[in-house]
């Protein structure tokens, strides 16, 4: 399993009750892909660069989860489908290097 880190960013009318629903739905989604979450940070409320869906800011929650490399296409178009959330950067968490 390769680790990866899960930048979302939610609509910024959803209270906090509600983003608490929508990272669990998250982490739900990546425990039935045989994956685990291993941490998240609510980062906060922040303004965006520039308008999407007009909204002008948005709320930030960063994750670090490990799932199998063949469901990650998968999971990725399960994220696309929320509509509770605005943007998402998915990356690979890199090794690292050794001095």
């Amino acid at each position: 399993m390769k680790t990866y880190e899960l930048l979302a960013i939610f609509k910024p009318n959803l209270d906090a009750e509600e983003i608490d629903k929508a990272i669990e739905k998250i982490t739900a989604s990546v425990v039935e892909f045989n994956g685990k979450v291993e941490s998240t940070d609510k980062i906060g409320r922040k303004k965006l660069a520039y308008e999407i869906q007009n909204f002008r800011d948005g709320f930030f929650v960063s994750s670090v989860l490990s799932i199998p490399a063949e469901n990650v296409a998968e999971f990725r178009r399960q994220l696309r489908l929320n509509d509770n959330i605005l943007r998402t950067m998915f990356m690979e968490v890199a090794a690292k290097a050794k001095a």
